[in-house]
């Protein structure tokens, strides 16, 4: 392939960023922590919960979930000291 100058330079810069975009990449794999699935929710519960956060937003939904699970896991607290 014959380049001019300036098309020379274009493939340069394109390759630099290509570069720079993999290194990107690569950091974000190294940083990467593994996904833990804490509860498995029935089919139905996840179809209502994807509901609700289209209703009402996602963050009012998700405080709404964790206030519940951190009130039955105190619940549980409570039984296992009876």
């Amino acid at each position: 392939m014959k380049l001019n100058k300036q098309s020379k330079q274009l493939y340069s810069k394109a390759i630099d960023s290509m570069q720079e975009g993999l290194e990107a990449m690569i950091d974000l794999y190294n940083e990467a922590e593994e996904d833990r699935m804490l509860i498995q929710f029935d089919e139905d519960v996840e179809e209502k919960i994807v509901n609700a956060k289209e209703l009402h937003g996602s963050d009012f939904i998700n405080r709404k979930i964790n206030a519940i699970i951190r009130e039955v896991l105190t619940l549980t607290k409570n039984e296992d000291k009876t």
